[in-house]
This record gives C-alpha cells, sequence and structure tokens, in this order.
C-alpha cells in the first residue's frame, strides 16, 4: 500500500468516526433531548449504518469494490467511536456491550452499501453530503411518535434438596453475601452493583425489605401477598437519586427513564423426594422506540441476578 493510498483509507477511517463523536454530542445535549436522543432507534440503526456507507465509499476505489473491506472495514471507525467515548466518560462500558452488536452489524450492511455507491455510482458526493443529515431528519419524527412500554416477565427456578422451612429462611432475609459467593458472571463482566444481603422487618402483608446491593444500589419492595413457607409478592421501587451518578450509566439505571422493576415473586413447589423448587419471577418494563432488542437484554440481565441470588439460597438452604 502507497502513501497515497494509505492517506485514503485514515481519511476513510476518520470522517466516520468524527461523524459519529459529532453525533453523539447533538443527540446527547440535554437541551434538544424533545428531537434528538441517544436511546434512540436512529442513533442506534442508522448512524452506524450511515458510518459504514462514509468509510467504504471514501475509500480508493480498489479497496471499495472488496466485500472483505466492505465489511470489515467499517469495524475501525465504531472500535475508535467505542475507545473516544469511553475515554472521555460519554459511554459507559455496559451501555457498549449492549449496543456493540447492532453497530457492527448495522456498520456492515452500510460498507455494503457504500461499497455499491462507490462501484456503480462515482459521482454520487451530493447523495452522501445529504446522507449525513439523515439522523437529524428522522431523530425529531422518532421523538414526535413517542416510545413505547412494554411489560417483560423474567422467569427462574432452582431445585433444592432442603425443607420449604429451611430455604423460607433464606429468602426472606439474606445475610451478608461475601464477593466470592456471587456468580453473577453477566452482571459482573458489565459492571453492575452486586447483591450484598436482604433485610425483612416482619413476616407478613405490608412487610418491608430491602434488597442491598454494592455502589449504593437499593431496592425497596413492599410486601403485598405473603403465605409462610409458600409465596411472597412484593412491590419493587429503586430511586434513581438514591444511586451515584458514577454507578449505572444513565441509560441503563434501575428506575430511570427507559428500565424499571415493577414487582417480584418467592414461591416454594413442593417435589418429590423431600425436595423442592424455588421460583423467583419478576415484571418490569422498557420504554424505548427499540423494545425488541432492549427488553432481551433486560431480560438476560435480570435472569442472571435471579439466577445468582437462588444459587446463594440453595447453597445456605443444603447446608448442614
Amino acid at each position: 500500500m502507497n502513501n497515497k493510498t494509505l492517506n485514503k483509507v485514515l481519511i476513510a477511517i476518520a470522517i466516520p468516526t468524527a461523524y459519529a463523536v459529532a453525533m453523539r454530542y447533538i443527540f446527547g445535549y440535554e437541551s434538544w433531548k424533545e428531537i434528538f436522543a441517544v436511546m434512540s432507534g436512529t442513533f442506534l440503526f442508522l448512524l452506524p449504518t450511515i458510518m459504514g456507507i462514509l468509510t467504504v465509499y471514501l475509500l480508493p476505489q480498489e479497496k471499495a469494490k472488496k466485500v472483505p473491506y466492505q465489511i470489515f472495514i467499517p469495524w475501525i471507525p465504531i472500535f475508535l467511536f467505542l475507545i473516544i467515548t469511553l475515554m472521555l466518560n460519554i459511554e459507559g462500558w455496559a451501555c457498549w456491550i449492549m449496543i456493540l452488536p447492532i453497530f457492527l452489524i448495522a456498520a456492515s450492511v452500510g460498507g455494503v452499501i457504500g461499497g455499491h455507491l462507490k462501484v456503480k455510482k462515482r459521482n454520487d458526493r451530493l447523495n452522501i453530503s445529504v446522507l449525513i443529515l439523515i439522523p437529524l431528519l428522522i431523530s425529531p419524527i422518532e421523538n414526535f411518535i413517542g416510545s413505547v412500554q412494554t411489560n417483560y416477565k423474567a422467569d427462574t427456578f432452582i431445585d433444592i434438596n432442603a425443607p420449604a422451612e429451611k430455604i423460607w429462611q433464606n429468602v426472606t432475609r439474606v445475610r451478608a453475601i461475601p464477593k466470592s459467593d456471587d456468580k453473577g458472571y453477566l452482571t459482573s463482566f458489565l459492571g453492575f452493583p452486586r447483591p450484598v444481603k436482604a433485610e425483612l422487618n416482619f413476616n407478613g402483608v405490608g412487610a418491608h425489605r430491602e434488597a442491598i446491593f454494592t455502589k449504593g444500589l437499593v431496592f425497596h419492595e413492599d410486601v403485598i401477598e405473603y403465605t409462610a413457607n409458600k409465596k411472597m409478592v412484593f412491590t419493587i421501587k429503586a430511586f434513581p437519586y438514591e444511586i451515584p451518578s458514577t454507578t449505572m450509566d444513565k441509560h441503563v439505571v434501575i428506575g430511570g427513564d427507559y428500565f424499571d422493576v415493577l414487582n417480584g415473586t418467592y414461591e416454594i413447589e413442593p417435589l418429590p423426594n423431600a425436595k423442592n423448587r424455588l421460583h423467583l419471577y419478576s415484571i418490569f418494563k422498557i420504554r424505548t422506540t427499540f423494545n425488541f432488542y432492549a427488553g432481551w437484554w433486560a431480560k438476560w440481565i435480570m435472569k442472571d441476578i435471579q439466577n445468582n441470588i437462588l444459587q446463594i439460597e440453595k447453597t445456605r438452604s443444603e447446608l448442614p
């Protein structure tokens, strides 16, 4: 690769990266939140597609027509965008892990489109110039239409070789959980708070329970249905103002604009051979314009949290 070609490749990478950073500032500007939003389909799907188109279109002709270049070269600006936003503390690690698959796929799709434009329509710079403005035109329409709230259920269970009475003691109140007992692989990878303990002021309807996590996260739970050694249903509330801003990215904070947990249920189901099945399920809500994707991630995260708690309760209940 000669110097001229190398310079063109570097420009093809630098321009989409700069474009993405500029769009992130525009979409994240608080005063413009009524028309531009980072948590939008426009930003999640359209921005990386345009980045891919720009990257390949700006490549030299001999590079742009090669399919591997069309698919993989657009990933470079995506990863540069990731690094820049993390270094500048514009986005959090958890957000990037969740959006990165979509960004990479969309960028590759855009790369194929950019390759077609480059090879088939060589004098199409005007259309490319208009293309980069499309997110600024689409986002206000998306925000005007508004987001939709969808409720989801995360259902988990575990079989325990212990009597219901002993299991129930470890369900209603969970004593301090050492870090070595924490097996939440996904939440740990995302940097989410880990469970510390759960406290209940009394057994029965009207009781107040607090599920306490690290980094200042507390689930305030009010018991609305209670049958000793069998079932407990409780509402759940997390107050964003209690959670330090460094704990979670604002786009995924529990109790925030986009995600909240509504209620939870513990239920013991008797099994043969003196075993019991402990169920834990929760109802949570998602409010975005791309609930199909956000809901999938939220359910995975909630199941990871619940399975982690269930495993702790199983281990403690089966101790002699």
